[in-house]
């Protein structure tokens, strides 16, 4: 086992992550909303990578995780310069980003940052846009309005909060009504019995990008986690075909 290691930003935040080097380009794993670097699909992302002898980077957003902070300070423009900071300072050359669900959407924002330093991306049921889609007109005004909205959470006995500013900052960085400038070998994997994130979402941003090089997988029993022995085959599979 990797030990977890800390990475200081100037205004105090003490950003968890591992990493390990290696050949290739650098995988960086982008876990979802909640999630954090202990999930299965990272760890088994990272245990591949160190088998292979490849450069791998695991990370826990502000919030999450072993991370400082507040979760209800979380918002997608304060993680992505998190997860750019990281890969500046632990990741030289080029970096293949992997992420899932909400990481799906946190991917195409670090990689418009960093350009040509993307090798490829690889979305879990990834979900841009969702403070778009995912909410309701009454949910958006109450979230508009300041307040914090709790859902059902169907994957713990704690209800699910998103917070107004997350909300908020979500819907400035919205991608999928533009072309996304993004040029890299995109692959999309997504469950069509996935009951959070349709899987037309990824149909979406196959169109959105820019990129000729993208490929939308379909696994039609797959649920939002694709966390299964056959998903995760399938993965790293995608992984070790992208480069």
């Amino acid at each position: 086992m990797t030990e977890t290691r800390f990475h200081n930003l100037s205004d105090g935040r003490r950003i968890a992550f591992r990493h390990v080097p290696g050949t290739g380009p650098t995988l960086v794993f982008l876990p979802g909303y909640m999630s954090d670097m202990a999930g299965g699909k990272a760890t088994a992302v990272f245990d591949w990578a160190r088998a292979q002898g490849r450069a791998c980077l695991l990370l826990d957003y502000s919030g999450c995780g072993e991370s400082s902070g507040a979760f209800a300070d979380g918002t997608l423009s304060r993680w992505r310069e998190e997860v750019t900071a990281l890969i500046q300072a632990h990741c030289p050359g080029p970096v293949v980003l992997i992420g899932s669900s909400m990481g799906g959407w946190l991917m195409l924002l670090v990689a418009l940052e960093l350009h040509s330093r993307v090798a490829g991306l690889i979305g879990i049921a990834a979900a841009p846009d969702f403070t778009d889609w995912g909410f309701d007109a009454e949910q958006k005004a109450l979230l508009a309005s300041g307040e914090t909205l709790f859902e059902d959470n169907p994957y713990g006995p704690e209800p699910t909060p998103t917070h107004a500013a997350f909300w908020q900052d979500g819907e400035r960085v919205r991608l999928l009504d533009q072309e996304i400038a993004l040029d890299c070998p995109v692959r999309l994997l997504h469950g069509q019995a996935d009951p959070d994130v349709p899987w037309q979402v990824s149909l979406r941003l196959a169109e959105a990008l820019r990129s000729a090089d993208v490929q939308v997988t379909l696994i039609k029993d797959g649920d939002h986690r694709l966390s299964r022995d056959a998903d995760i085959t399938l993965l790293l599979r995608t992984v070790a075909a992208l480069g």
